[in-house]
């Protein structure tokens, strides 16, 4: 493990302990033993940490979890819309809740409302899931597995509430309320069934 990936990892064990915004620099460079100044060396701020910490734990559940970028043609080719939905939707959901980023996106979600950076982090992961919802959507389309007039609006409403449904999931788990296993997929066999052809 490299110094940079020292630096995240001992973030996220602050901010999970103590909350992203009781987090210093000084504690950052106390908890892994060294000067604050040298802390500086690899990052220049606390913001440029946390945006870093996203796009690291990000990649690194996507690659234990094997997910490439998609060819989304190639991808919905042999598949239903159905089985090409189920499939996104699970990906999308055990990427984000895996290991290090389901800590991380707990402090994000904790942050959001009076951090700026971590709305702009929920933000960017947001519109990162509607353009690859579209993306899916025009492969279907193109493939006639689907039929949507406005396949922009599609998309950023089949993303928008897949979103507050795991988010939903997520409220539910973390204070310990029973949670629907089977929201999700009643939505996406729902969705099918008005636009499947």
């Amino acid at each position: 493990m490299n110094r940079k990936e020292e630096i995240l990892l001992v973030t996220l064990e602050l901010a999970a302990e103590n909350g992203l915004s009781n987090v210093s620099m000084a504690q950052i460079a106390e908890k892994i033993g060294i000067r604050k100044p040298s802390l500086y060396n690899h990052f220049k701020s606390k913001d440029e940490i946390i945006a870093a910490m996203y796009q690291y734990f990000r990649d690194k559940s996507k690659e234990a979890l094997s997910l490439t970028d998609i060819d989304y043609g190639d991808f919905v080719k042999d598949k239903s819309m159905e089985e090409a939905l189920n499939q996104t939707v699970i990906n999308y959901m055990n990427m984000n809740s895996s290991g290090k980023m389901f800590l991380f996106y707990k402090v994000i979600y904790s942050e959001r409302a009076i951090n700026p950076n971590a709305a702009k982090i929920m933000a960017e992961e947001t519109k990162r899931m509607i353009i690859a919802t579209k993306n899916l959507f025009y492969a279907l389309q193109a493939h006639g597995k689907i039929s949507i007039n406005e396949i922009d609006m599609a998309a950023a409403s089949f993303a928008l509430t897949i979103h507050a449904m795991m988010d939903y999931q997520f409220d539910c788990s973390c204070s310990g309320e029973p949670v629907a296993q089977d929201m999700i997929q009643n939505y996406i066999n729902w969705f099918c069934k008005q636009y499947e052809v």
